[in-house]
């Protein structure tokens, strides 16, 4: 699988490992940085990985970070991206299975090295589900004009409506 991987200054220790461990499993790696403790900005790496597996250079991508919240906002301002900052194994499998997460965020402060091996290991061993899932994940990418005026419509109203599941996903017949 062809992985795209980045880390700002609070991050590259662990980008660096995850990278050699990805070599070693058979992965081709594309790196980009940073590689040291210079203190860098971290959307521009969020970004590159977000470009590179929307663009389909890379099959998913892996960012790391100080907390992964910053890295995981910058990431999923690119189109097609589905960026989850996990901390546990959990997480990183419903971010997979429910929500098809194609790019995985990881805390080098925050979370121990053995938590992010299992992490980065079910991220990328688990299949989206598809099925119920797969609407939702489609909405995703639905907010333009038209869901702007209607979610601020809810809001105008203190509740929001047309929120269903399709009648299929139900059991219903239509």
């Amino acid at each position: 699988m062809n992985i795209a991987v980045a880390a700002d200054h609070a991050g590259f220790e662990y980008k660096d490992r995850i990278a050699l461990a990805l070599r070693d499993a058979g992965h081709t790696i594309l790196d980009f940085g940073t590689h040291d403790d210079t203190p860098v900005d971290y959307p521009q790496y969020g970004y590159a990985v977000g470009e590179a597996v929307a663009s389909g250079q890379a099959e998913r991508g892996i960012l790391v970070c100080g907390s992964s919240i910053g890295i995981s906002i910058a990431a999923n301002k690119v189109p097609g991206i589905r960026c989850a900052a996990v901390f546990e194994p959990l997480s990183a499998e419903l971010a997979r299975r429910h929500n098809d997460a194609n790019v995985l965020a990881l805390s080098e402060r925050l979370t121990g090295w053995e938590m992010i091996e299992r992490c980065v290991l079910i991220f990328l061993t688990t299949m989206f589900d598809g099925g119920r899932h797969a609407h939702r994940v489609e909405q995703l990418f639905e907010y333009g004009d038209a869901q702007r005026a209607r979610t601020l419509k809810a809001i105008e109203a203190g509740k929001v409506t047309g929120a269903q599941t399709p009648r299929e996903l139900l059991g219903a017949s239509s």
